[in-house]
């Protein structure tokens, strides 16, 4: 089987490269340079908490400034441990269970790794 990528356009798998430094679809005729697919692999988003650390899906984490909930929902206090985070794009993008709270989004810069 192939190593290349499948094609952007029309997702086939009968991709080859033609000599030329692209990558050619023999369905739709889509051609796209080799060197954007080595950019998009380098560019791919790390989070990190408000010290700087790295984060990864299943982390535990400490709130490090009280948050209030819209809709009246009550204060996530300062220290506030959390366990088994999953991360997301976007602007709030931790996704997690805060016990008394239940699911949640919050942002990384108001978060330590535990």
């Amino acid at each position: 089987m192939s190593t290349f990528p499948p094609c952007p356009s029309c997702a086939s798998a009968l991709v080859y490269e033609d000599g030329m430094g692209n990558y050619v679809c023999p369905e739709c005729g889509h051609e796209w340079a080799v060197q954007a697919e080595a950019v998009a692999v380098e560019t791919a988003r790390v989070w990190r908490d408000a010290a700087g650390n790295v984060l990864q899906d299943g982390d535990s984490i400490t709130v490090i400034k009280d948050l209030k909930l819209k809709g009246g929902g009550g204060v996530i206090k300062q220290g506030t441990k959390v366990k088994n985070i999953r991360l997301v794009e976007g602007d709030h993008d931790i996704d997690c269970k805060i016990e008394g709270f239940g699911p949640m989004s919050l942002k990384s810069e108001f978060v330590r790794k535990s």
